[in-house]
């Protein structure tokens, strides 16, 4: 054997373990780990998100396509389907991370305004305009989806949403109405379909009253301070012994 040959593996720089490989340097790569993109992935979700509002709105939920959807958004409808799976699972998402987070917002207002009726009636409204600012399009969905028959989201509201808040709201009316603190002529059942005609009826119809009154200076602002004005003195509220 040829003394200066190197034994074998003798002169040769070990590998490093886990180590990525660089051109020509005859090491395998490591394989990238398997699972979702980094990065933007949040705001990319967040993004097709809305597009997919936008369309539910214009639209409704039933009678848009994911093809419509991925059209808004301005790429393909299997990005949709890496991101949500199926319509079905896009609309759950929805719910679960859009509205259904409204709603907390508006039930823990509720729920820390106490028995006090004038206070209830404050939290209701400020809550529900507090939803809107944050979710502008909340009261066309609501229309669309809740309140017109065959609404993909109706079901959704009577059975899980809306129940507790307005069971809540509606015992307390009942409660100061007994006690001669609460005008008797108002039924505590209607009254909570008054608290959602003063605040989501309005600006869902925002488009025609300001077109109408030449009233493009009014905001949600405005319809709440309307809305407690209104009702509190429609309730007529006594303090005890009054």
């Amino acid at each position: 054997m040829d003394s200066r040959s190197p034994k074998s593996g003798a002169g040769r720089r070990p590998a490093r373990k886990g180590a990525d490989a660089g051109p020509g340097t005859g090491r395998v790569a490591r394989p990238r780990a398997p699972g979702r993109p980094v990065g933007k992935v949040a705001d990319q979700r967040e993004r097709l998100l809305d597009a997919a509002i936008a369309c539910f709105v214009r639209q409704g939920i039933s009678a848009t396509s994911l093809r419509a959807i991925a059209s808004e958004a301005g790429v393909t409808p299997a990005l949709l389907h890496y991101y949500f799976g199926d319509k079905a699972q896009l609309v759950d998402a929805l719910v679960e991370e859009r509205m259904l987070a409204g709603f907390a917002t508006l039930r823990e207002r509720v729920l820390a305004a106490g028995d006090d009726v004038a206070d209830t009636v404050a939290a209701f409204v400020c809550g529900v305009t507090e939803v809107m600012k944050v979710y502008p399009w909340w009261p066309q969905l609501w229309v669309r989806e809740v309140l017109c028959e065959g609404g993909a989201l109706r079901d959704l509201l009577v059975t899980r949403i809306a129940p507790q808040i307005t069971r809540t709201i509606v015992a307390r009316f009942a409660t100061a109405q007994a006690r001669g603190a609460l005008n008797a002529d108002l039924d505590p059942r209607l009254l909570m379909t008054s608290l959602v005609g003063l605040t989501l009826l309005p600006a869902a119809g925002a488009p025609i009253w300001r077109a109408l009154f030449d009233a493009e200076d009014l905001g949600l602002d405005d319809v709440r301070r309307h809305a407690i004005a209104l009702l509190d003195r429609g309730l007529e509220l006594k303090e005890p012994g009054e």
